[in-house]
């Protein structure tokens, strides 16, 4: 587990990354299990590197990119992910 914060001690999510942004992943113990498992099995764990392509309209799902695979997840599930921007 890698927990990140800033220095006023607040934690950046993956949903706070803009669209082109790029980020460090570093925790996703807040993540739902099932999805957790689904990140881990395509590859995304803790260190990976996640480029945010898109975000849905009105609320839509967040698609990003890890090891050139595209990936969409909602962006609820987005704001429990901590990342350090880079």
């Amino acid at each position: 587990m890698l927990r990140i914060q800033d220095s006023n001690g607040r934690r950046t999510m993956l949903a706070q990354i803009k669209p082109g942004g790029s980020a460090k992943l570093g925790a996703l113990e807040d993540v739902n299990p099932l999805l957790r498992r689904r990140l881990r099995d395509l590859g995304v764990e803790e260190g990976s590197l996640l480029k945010v392509l898109r975000l849905g309209p009105m609320g839509g799902p967040l698609t990003f990119e890890c090891s050139g695979q595209l990936i969409g997840i909602r962006r609820e599930e987005a704001g429990r992910m901590e990342v350090l921007p880079v």
